[in-house]
């Protein structure tokens, strides 16, 4: 049986076809054998006190890891990734029933990461960037804390029916195109296999959502962008510029890095725990102002398609990436003042 799944291979859009299948269908299992699901803890603030199943990530890593096998024979280290992948899900699901202990989770989550990190030795070379030598130590550092900062801010954004899903989904579908553009063709084919197992749950996360991303899931998915984008090489000619480095990786992940900072800051100004759940996010924010969840999902669109465009012109008007750069650190800086600002959803 083992060597008949062998010799099977599909083609990308098969792959993307059957990711997207296997993720809807056992989402819709989930939803249909937990009709009541409860809660571990019932001690933070929700958006909703609905009894929804929060396991989407279960049917996101299983149609994401099966896809891949169909897809052809993984690269070694993308096989080892998985390993830990898988283990940051399973972590995700026990602390989705149970809500393990916050310093215990961080714990697990630096295992999980450092450990491919180091063994694999692959890094974000910040170290290039900022011209110093430290025998690679800040560069592990830094990708390590990378890695850790995606999951922890992906996981910020399941915060909305829908908010997470379309997020992690338009990152994954962007980091296929720009690969592709690269010819880096592995990492584009990894990255639309996820984009289509997440879009197989969102069918079902869309507002009024059925199930839930969970810790299983946003985990997850930010544990395998994260990778992609340190073994994705941004900068295939070997110039010696920051867009090439790190700029494009940065663009990427705007608004849970957005969501992440505004609520940290709030929380931390405010003396509570940057580690409980809350209706201080940005999209809760916008809820309070009375726009619609179908409304802030649009906004977010829009929001994610911009920055793609900067993204594009920093990368076909290199010789302009400065001035694009100080354009997206503008419109940044002012969404983050402006979501500062509002009043959060009591």
């Amino acid at each position: 049986m083992m060597i008949i799944f062998e010799n099977i291979q599909l083609s990308l859009v098969s792959a993307s076809a059957l990711a997207l299948l296997i993720s809807l269908f056992i989402s819709f299992l989930l939803i249909k054998t937990n009709t009541n699901f409860k809660f571990g803890s019932q001690d933070q603030k929700r958006l909703t006190s609905l009894n929804i199943i929060p396991l989407g990530g279960v049917a996101m890593a299983l149609s994401f890891f099966i896809a891949v096998r169909f897809l052809g024979e993984a690269e070694s280290n993308f096989i080892y990734i998985s390993f830990f992948a898988l283990a940051i899900a399973f972590m995700g699901v026990i602390d989705d029933l149970v809500n393990l202990n916050w310093k215990i989770k961080i714990i697990l989550q630096f295992l999980f990461v450092a450990i491919p990190v180091i063994y694999l030795n692959i890094y974000i070379n910040i170290e290039n960037i900022i011209k110093i030598e430290l025998n690679n130590y800040l560069n592990l550092f830094f990708t390590v804390f990378w890695v850790i900062l995606l999951m922890n801010s992906i996981n910020f954004t399941d915060n909305m029916d829908g908010f997470a899903s379309l997020n992690t989904s338009f990152i994954a579908f962007a980091l296929g195109v720009i690969s592709f553009f690269f010819e880096q063709n592995y990492l584009a084919d990894i990255s639309f296999i996820l984009g289509f197992s997440i879009i197989g749950f969102l069918i079902l996360n869309f507002p009024p959502a059925k199930i839930y991303m969970g810790d299983s899931g946003s985990l997850f998915i930010g544990f395998v962008l994260g990778f992609i984008s340190i073994l994705f090489n941004w900068n295939p000619l070997n110039e010696s510029l920051i867009y090439n480095s790190f700029t494009p990786v940065l663009l990427f992940f705007t608004i849970p890095l957005l969501d992440f900072l505004t609520v940290f800051t709030y929380r931390i100004k405010n003396n509570i725990s940057p580690t409980t759940g809350g209706t201080d996010h940005i999209s809760h924010r916008l809820l309070n102002k009375g726009y619609s969840v179908k409304r802030i999902l649009i906004i977010f669109t829009g929001i994610n398609l911009l920055v793609f465009f900067l993204l594009s012109l920093s990368i076909f008007l290199n010789e302009y990436s400065f001035i694009v750069f100080f354009i997206y650190i503008t419109f940044i800086s002012y969404l983050f003042f402006k979501f500062s600002k509002m009043q959060i959803l009591e």
